[in-house]
């Protein structure tokens, strides 16, 4: 391929009515027909066909909260995941800089699953080779979806918590100068993607619920990109308070911790380099087992939650739309409505990564692990899971002294990769993200220029 297949600008991607109406119309097409034509970046949106927000408000005889849950749907994205946005924002704005070039460089995409698919995904329309390294006991259906877009697999040992190692074969690949990395945790596109689009997409979705205000925003910290939606939120509204997600068996945020665990695509033993601390304003813990059974009562407990004053319809009505980080954020949002004593008028807003089919693996895993998963066992599941009212594992950040906690983390992190104290430092200041935001406008110029 002699030239880059442009696709959507960041305004274009939150707003898709700005898309050349004969585009956009090609582009529906093409995603309900053609899931490789080159036509589907445009796609790249959190918004259906008729530009409204994908979301759900979770039944509150599920949440048991006074406040409305509100969840982003990212299944619907092009690759299965809203992960394929910052995949294509690193990538676009590397070619628009010259400093990616088809023919001449492999994209090399670190990743746990769904950041890996989304890179593989869209060098294959985009016209590059790819390298996706990710650890090696990973759900099959990622490894599958990766192998389908024509990527290449390097694996390194570990689950979703060994990213770090992933980092270091990265480091290590990109010396050869063919190689360029599109590093989701530390590269600023992913936070320009999810602070404008994703961002601006949870204000539009809480129009019209509530008291169309966020009170809250949940999100797990994989690359910590979605985190920075936040951002955007609180400059909409500065009460909104924005909780960082952990598995409670790989606290790295709250306590160091460096277990193992089984929530794919976050907790990856680190504090990120794009992940803005001085936003968060909790980091609260869940238990990975409660996220994989949460998913599974989801998925088959329809008449479990029936029985529990779950209205069958809506039970029914959330099938297929989450995966198991999808149900830490769930969980996570129910957590912080119950601890922030939040009622009918407010709102917690959350994400759902991708949706259940990449985890029939996980189930059946789960399934193997307990030999019996009756319709007794998901009562139980959904009474423990979803019924309780949890306050437990919050840690408050609020205070800048706290947040000194997640500085210092950063840096025990990122010194070692090269970066100098002086770029971490500058981290601490709110004008080091608002210079790093501001290039979206250059960056949709230069995109509408070379297209």
């Amino acid at each position: 391929m002699d030239r880059i297949p442009f696709g959507p600008t960041y305004s274009e991607m939150l707003n898709p009515e700005l898309i050349p109406a004969e585009i956009r119309k090609k582009a529906l097409k093409a995603k309900k027909t053609d899931e490789l034509d080159p036509l589907n970046l445009f796609n790249i949106t959190w918004k259906d066909e008729n530009n409204r927000v994908r979301k759900i408000v979770l039944p509150k005889e599920l949440t048991r909260t006074e406040a409305n849950i509100v969840v982003l749907l990212g299944k619907e994205f092009p690759s299965g995941s809203h992960k394929v946005g910052p995949a294509y924002a690193t990538l676009i704005e590397g070619c628009v800089d010259g400093s990616i070039l088809p023919g001449k460089h492999t994209i090399l995409g670190p990743s746990t699953g769904n950041f890996g698919i989304g890179v593989a995904y869209i060098c294959k329309l985009m016209g590059y080779e790819a390298v996706i390294i990710m650890p090696d006991n990973m759900s099959k259906e990622r490894y599958d979806r990766i192998r389908k877009y024509g990527a290449k697999l390097d694996l390194t040992p570990g689950t979703e918590s060994d990213v770090i190692l992933t980092l270091q074969r990265t480091y290590e690949l990109k010396k050869n100068p063919k190689n360029r990395p599109l590093a989701q945790f530390e590269l600023m596109p992913n936070y320009r993607f999810h602070r404008y689009v994703t961002g601006n997409s949870a204000i539009e979705a809480v129009q019209g619920i509530g008291n169309g205000r966020i009170a809250c925003f949940t999100s797990a910290p994989g690359s910590a990109g979605t985190l920075a939606a936040g951002d955007e939120i609180k400059k909409a509204f500065p009460e909104a308070k924005v909780v960082a997600l952990e598995p409670y068996e790989c606290s790295t945020l709250t306590t160091g911790g460096r277990g193992q665990h089984r929530i794919e695509g976050i907790g990856d033993k680190m504090c990120t380099l794009i992940h803005n601390v001085l936003n968060t304003d909790f980091v609260a813990l869940l238990r990975d087992e409660d996220t994989v059974q949460g998913l599974k009562v989801i998925e088959d407990g329809a008449d479990v939650l029936a029985e529990k004053g779950v209205p069958r319809e809506k039970a029914v009505a959330l099938r297929g739309l989450f995966g198991v980080s999808g149900i830490c954020n769930i969980l996570g949002a129910i957590k912080m409505a119950h601890y922030l004593k939040l009622g009918p008028e407010d709102n917690v807003v959350t994400i759902a990564t991708d949706g259940i089919d990449r985890y029939p693996s996980v189930l059946k895993d789960l399934e193997r692990r307990y030999l019996e998963v009756e319709p007794f066992v998901l009562k139980r599941w959904a009474g423990d899971i979803f019924f309780r009212i949890d306050r437990e594992h919050i840690y408050d950040f609020r205070k800048m002294e706290d947040k000194e906690q997640l500085f210092r983390q950063k840096e025990k992190d990122w010194l070692p990769f090269g970066y100098s104290q002086e770029y971490l430092d500058s981290m601490r200041r709110s004008e080091f993200w608002e210079k790093e935001y501001a290039l979206v406008k250059d960056y949709d110029r230069k995109i509408e220029d070379m297209r």
